[in-house]
């Protein structure tokens, strides 16, 4: 097959040819949009989910959606301990500017960026010398006594609804798109879940949708109590069957070749119906068909450049982060599920490393800080990757 024809192209954060499986998502979001440009109260969203089911996949659509709708939509990228005023005023900056393009009076687009600015320059320490100061990029005087004082919450609650308010002069509203939010720092939680619950009062049209892995509803209500219903959460998970045939099907047809029934089985069984992997092997069968159609030994013979692919960039550049300590609890924990996608007791690990729990901690609170794991219910560790425990297994060179 003509690899240049290839349809298939796994990267991180890249649109798959075919957007399978999430169209109750994009169908949810649809009914947001509207509702909010006509007024009617809705909440913010958060998606959840394991590393490549295609989470930042999902949340991209989605901004794209916004600003087909006329929205002035915004997209970063938490970082973990990294301040989160930079990156919004960059994001809410693009949102602006969307905005702008359809409203009609310059002066109060202009106010609106120029609470944005002095909100922006508190990312500067009070003792940072004039060369070393960071500048938005925004080219209008900062307002006064907006968005300036210094407290991420009632600044980001004052920016906010000054952006909203300006999405409703032009009769449309506003979006924020955060991946990795559990990376937030906890005041900025806080101060988002604030701004949020203050929005959602108002009834103002600016909506948050964030995207991260599965214990992001536990840090939030962590943070606020009432986080458990001031956003709508959906779980982002693995493709069924039909779903993961048609990300297959639909590209290959599309480049007028076909795939045999049995090839498709292997592709899921290889799979195991995770999106990032579909796109991997999918890939590989591709590249090693000699002839039109893909068939079940094309599958099979490219199994291994896919799994090497995977073991580089998508397990091993995560296993290389982890230290000595770190590796060995990672290991235990691939152990004792024997491979499959499932959590363990941090009790249980304990006992199989022959260790007291306590001198676990470090490693444990280290990995999820790294996002390697997590742990959504008090006593369970599980893998934030799918199939991690297998390739962990697999190693032959610890």
């Amino acid at each position: 097959m003509d690899p240049i024809r290839n349809p298939f192209a796994p990267g991180a954060g890249q649109r798959p040819p075919e957007l399978a499986g999430r169209e109750r998502e994009l169908k949810a979001f649809e009914v947001v949009l509207q509702r909010v440009a006509r007024g009617r109260p809705e909440r913010s969203l958060v998606l959840t989910g394991l590393r490549g089911v295609g989470k930042t996949v999902l949340l991209g659509e989605l901004r794209s959606m916004a600003v087909r709708h006329g929205w002035g939509a915004g997209k970063i990228e938490a970082r973990p301990e990294a301040d989160l005023r930079r990156p919004l005023s960059a994001a809410l900056h693009r949102a602006i500017r969307d905005l702008a393009v359809r409203h009609r009076a310059p002066d109060r687009v202009e106010e609106v960026l120029g609470v944005l600015k002095a909100f922006a320059l508190k990312a500067n320490k009070p003792d940072a010398k004039l060369r070393d100061r960071w500048q938005p990029g925004i080219d209008v005087p900062a307002a006064q006594g907006r968005a300036d004082s210094g407290d991420i919450e009632i600044d980001l609650v004052e920016l906010f609804t000054e952006v909203a308010e300006l999405a409703a002069d032009v009769g449309t509203g506003a979006a924020l798109l955060i991946d990795e939010i559990q990376d937030l720092k906890p005041a900025d939680v806080s101060a988002l879940c604030a701004a949020c619950h203050e929005l959602s009062q108002s009834g103002a049209p600016l909506v948050v949708v964030g995207a991260g892995l599965p214990h992001v509803p536990a840090v939030l209500s962590a943070s606020k109590s009432y986080s458990e219903r001031l956003f709508s959460y959906s779980r982002i998970d693995r493709l069924d069957r039909s779903q993961a045939d048609r990300a297959v099907t639909v590209p290959i047809e599309r480049e007028e070749a076909a795939i045999e029934p049995e090839a498709l089985d292997a592709l899921f069984d290889a799979s195991g119906g995770y999106p990032y992997f579909i796109q991997a092997y999918a890939k590989a069968a591709w590249d090693a068909a000699p002839a039109d159609p893909v068939t079940r030994e094309d599958v099979r013979m490219a199994a291994p450049e896919a799994e090497q692919e995977l073991a580089v960039g998508f397990f091993g550049s995560r296993y290389e982060r982890a230290t000595p300590a770190e590796r060995e609890y990672l290991v235990a924990m691939a152990e004792l599920t024997q491979g499959r996608d499932e959590g363990a007791g941090t009790s249980d690990i304990a006992v199989y490393l022959g260790r007291k729990p306590s001198s676990l901690s470090p490693a444990r609170d280290s990995l999820m800080k790294k996002g390697l794991v997590y742990s959504a219910e008090r006593g369970h560790i599980a893998f934030t990757v799918p199939h991690f425990g297998h390739y962990l297994l697999g190693r032959t060179d610890d």
